[in-house]
C-alpha cells in the first residue's frame, strides 16, 4: 500500500463578492446618476432662461404692428404677419443697406485680424529676435488702454490717411483692438505644434512661409477659427466706432440703425419693427457660431493652455 498523498486545502477565495462592498458600489452609482440628472436639469433650465428672450423677440416680430405695440403685451401672436420686416425696408436707407455695410465691415475686420494674428503669432512662436518679449508684452498692453480714450487720436489718424467715413477705416480700427487676443491665441497655438514637423519641411527645401502655409496652418485651424469667430462677433455688434468714424447715413451699420429705430419719431417706438431688426441682427452671429462651434472649443482649449 503506497504512501498516502495529502492534498493541501485550497485557500478560501478572496475575490468573493462582499455584501457591504456591493451596497457601497450601488450607492455610488445611484449618487452619480442623481448628480448627472441634477446637472442636466440645471443646464436645461439655464438654456431655457437664455433662450426665452430670443424666442419672445422672434414671436413679437411676427405680430402685426398694432399687436406688437399693444399694452398689456400678448405672449403669442394672434395672427402671423411679416409687416414688421416690411417696415424695415423703408426705414432710413433700407435694411438691406445696413446689412450689407455690417457684413462688409465684419468680413474686412475678420480678414485683417486673421492675417495679422497668424503672421504675428507665427513670428513670436518660431523666431528669436531681440526685444521679442517686450514687443509681445506691448501688444498685450493694448487690452489695458480704455477704448474710448483712443477714439479722438484714431479719428485724426484716419483723417490723415483719407479713411474717414469709410468702412475700411473702421475695419482697421476694430482690427487693432482684436489683435492682442488674436496674437496671444495664435502664438500659443503655434507653440503647441512640434518644431520637428516644420524642420522636416525646411530640410526638404521649403521656405518659412511655405512651411507655415502647408504644414503649420492646417494644424492650428481651430485657433484660426476662434480668432475669426471672436473678430466677427465683435465687429458685427460694434456700435461706438461706426458711430464716431462714419458720418454718412448710407454707411451706417445695423447696430446704429437699430438705435435710431429705438429712438423713434417724437418718442414713439415701433416695437414690432425694432424686434424684427433684432432678429435679423442675431441670425448671422448664430449661424457663424454654429458653423464654427467645434473649432471654437478646440481652439480655446488648445491655444489657451500654453504660454
Amino acid at each position: 500500500m503506497g504512501p498516502t498523498v495529502v492534498t493541501p486545502a485550497r485557500p478560501a477565495a478572496t475575490d468573493a463578492p462582499v455584501p457591504g462592498r456591493r451596497r457601497r458600489s450601488g450607492r455610488v452609482r445611484a449618487a452619480s446618476a442623481t448628480g448627472t440628472g441634477v446637472f442636466h436639469l440645471l443646464s436645461a433650465t439655464a438654456a431655457l432662461l437664455f433662450l426665452a428672450p430670443l424666442v419672445h423677440t422672434a414671436l413679437n416680430s411676427l405680430k402685426t404692428p398694432e399687436e406688437a405695440s399693444a399694452q398689456p403685451p400678448t405672449w403669442f401672436p394672434r395672427s402671423l404677419s411679416l409687416a414688421n420686416y416690411g417696415r424695415l425696408t423703408t426705414f432710413g436707407e433700407g435694411i438691406g443697406t445696413y446689412l450689407v455695410n455690417s457684413l462688409v465691415l465684419s468680413a474686412l475686420s475678420v480678414l485683417f485680424t486673421v492675417v495679422a494674428s497668424v503672421l504675428a503669432g507665427y513670428g513670436f512662436a518660431r523666431f528669436t529676435f531681440r526685444g521679442r518679449g517686450l514687443l509681445f508684452g506691448t501688444t498685450l498692453l493694448i487690452l489695458m488702454v480704455p477704448y474710448a480714450s483712443l477714439l479722438l487720436p484714431l479719428y485724426i489718424v484716419l483723417g490723415w490717411l483719407g479713411l474717414q467715413n469709410t468702412v475700411v477705416g473702421v475695419a482697421l480700427v476694430l482690427t487693432m483692438f482684436q489683435l492682442p487676443f488674436g496674437v496671444f491665441l495664435m502664438r500659443n497655438s503655434f507653440e503647441s505644434v512640434p518644431r520637428e514637423i516644420e524642420e522636416a519641411a525646411l530640410v526638404d527645401g521649403a521656405t518659412s512661409l511655405r512651411a507655415l502655409r502647408y504644414v503649420s496652418l492646417p494644424l492650428v485651424a481651430p485657433g484660426v477659427a476662434t480668432v475669426a469667430l471672436f473678430s466677427f462677433i465683435a465687429s458685427w455688434n460694434e456700435f461706438l466706432a461706426p458711430l464716431i468714424f462714419l458720418t454718412g447715413g448710407d454707411r451706417y451699420t445695423l447696430p446704429i440703425m437699430l438705435t435710431f429705430l429705438r429712438s423713434g419719431a417724437y418718442g414713439a417706438v415701433d416695437y414690432g419693427a425694432l424686434q424684427a431688426g433684432v432678429v435679423l441682427a442675431v441670425l448671422p452671429t448664430l449661424v457663424v457660431y454654429l458653423l464654427l462651434q467645434r473649432y471654437y472649443v478646440a481652439g480655446l482649449t488648445g491655444g489657451a493652455l500654453r504660454g
